[in-house]
């Protein structure tokens, strides 16, 4: 009864929020520079000065988080967002001037970038600070207040969020949300003026669902099992040095991480020797290893079990990468002997799971690819240019990384987004800007204006005339 009473009045609390923040945006709808870059400079400020906090936050809510992992991944990435924000903003807050072509001459014709108004960001659990900072820091930039529902899997790093952004922001402009699904779906109900949710298809089906009663339009950076690729020409213990690195981070608890691979037949064992090496260097001692994260609660590991479970029951062969005793620190387990009716194959893994499927020609896994949801990420190990563009021209992904894994979501002034199931629409660079911004077309007429000469009466000379002329 409690958690009904409290659920109900953090949903009266929120509503509340929303309607004080429209309020406050509509009495001052067109925040200029200064004050957009004031907003953004007291934000690094505070995350620069929060930073040990929120790391130690982090780690008591997985259990153990490595600090490099959550300062790399997490904090560092933010402040990249902010100093490549303030440095491109005026330019994208300037008008962009069109061509009125010669039927609307002498009239002008320009696009201005004006703020939407409330932006609701929804957080997930793997990385709490980027993927509520990031959004957050884009949805300021172009003139927004925002608010921000927490995942209830992270409430020690909420509450340092919380407050370093209550020391800079009045309710009115930035307001943290927390609780369950049942917060979670009002908030999604609300009317924002954009709406940005990360977290699973499955959810996010969900979430589209409530934005259309009000036809808020959203953004959703979703998932999916994004491919590793790796061409008969790719040496393979350059392979996984290039990809290990994005399937460890966050114990693979990552949108993008590799999810599968798919690997030549006759270099299978040679990549299972591979990794388990390149792993046990990476995490020396590895039930006493701090480098490396747990998985974040028993919700998780369970999950995770089973799933591993069910690819042993029908056949899967299982080969942990390092002996690990423990189902919350859990190395990567590859599997091979893989069929599509395991679990493994079906849904996004999201932790240390790593299938490996062996094929014969490249064309051979593309079409794998091809025969299965569009993912948020692919990932190339190729060499040779040829097979790197043909591999890029067949297939659809989100965003690509060819001899890397997962840098490719850094590029601070490139767009970031899925396709399909894996998500819609983009945040990241100016095409976030963009995202949180209404671009509105201004047609300008002065003293003089040619349009009284298509007025009625119609079918004079000069109207035949002109009409005449344009459709040629």
């Amino acid at each position: 009864m409690n958690v009904a009473i409290d659920s109900a009045a953090s949903i009266n609390t929120m509503q509340a929020t929303f309607n004080e923040q429209l309020t406050q945006f509509n009495a001052a709808p067109s925040p200029n520079y200064e004050l957009r870059v004031a907003k953004l400079t007291k934000l690094k400020q505070q995350i620069v000065k929060h930073q040990t906090q929120l790391i130690e936050a982090l780690k008591r809510d997985y259990g153990h988080r490595s600090h490099h992992d959550s300062l790399i991944s997490d904090i560092l990435p933010c402040i990249n967002h902010i100093n490549y924000s303030l440095k491109q903003l005026k330019s994208w807050m300037r008008p962009s001037r069109r061509h009125a072509g010669l039927l609307l001459s002498p009239a002008s014709v320009s696009v201005q970038y004006q703020p939407l108004g409330v932006i609701g960001i929804i957080v997930p659990w793997n990385f709490p600070i980027m993927l509520s900072m990031g959004p957050l820091v884009t949805a300021l930039a172009a003139g927004n207040n925002a608010m921000l529902k927490m995942s209830e899997f992270t409430p020690e790093t909420n509450q340092v969020i919380r407050q370093l952004l209550a020391e800079i922001f009045a309710t009115t402009e930035v307001a943290i949300v927390e609780g369950e699904a049942d917060v979670a779906a009002a908030f999604s109900s609300l009317p924002f003026n954009h709406l940005l949710f990360t977290g699973s298809t499955q959810v996010g089906r969900h979430v589209m669902r409530a934005a259309a009663e009000n036809l808020t339009p959203v953004t959703l950076e979703l998932g999916g099992k994004s491919p590793t690729i790796i061409a008969d020409d790719m040496p393979i213990e350059l392979a996984v040095e290039r990809m290990i690195y994005g399937k460890c981070l966050n114990a693979g608890q990552i949108c993008v991480a590799p999810d599968y691979v798919l690997c030549p037949k006759a270099k299978l064992e040679s990549f299972i020797q591979a990794y388990s090496n390149h792993f046990q260097k990476m995490y020396p001692d590895f039930e006493h290893n701090q480098d490396y994260g747990n998985i974040i609660n028993a919700r998780q590991q369970q999950r995770l079990q089973a799933v591993l479970e069910d690819a042993k029951a029908k056949g899967a062969t299982i080969t942990p990468a390092a002996p690990s005793s423990s189902i919350s620190k859990l190395a990567t387990q590859l599997i091979t002997n893989v069929t599509p009716d395991m679990a493994v194959m079906q849904t996004e893994i999201f932790g240390p799971l790593l299938p490996i499927i062996p094929y014969g020609t490249l064309d051979e896994a593309i079409n794998y690819i091809k025969a299965h949801d569009r993912p948020l990420a692919l990932y190339i190990m190729s060499l040779d240019s040829k097979v790197q563009q043909h591999i890029l021209a067949q297939t659809h992904s989100g965003g690509v990384s060819i001899n890397e894994t997962v840098l490719h979501v850094a590029a601070d002034d490139a767009p970031f987004g899925g396709i399909g199931p894996s998500g819609m629409g983009h945040y990241h660079g100016k095409e976030g800007f963009l995202t949180f911004s209404h671009a509105k077309t201004v047609l300008k007429s002065g003293r003089f204006s040619t349009s009284k000469l298509v007025h009625p009466p119609y079918g004079n000379k000069l109207q035949a005339l002109l009409l005449k002329f344009f459709l040629r």
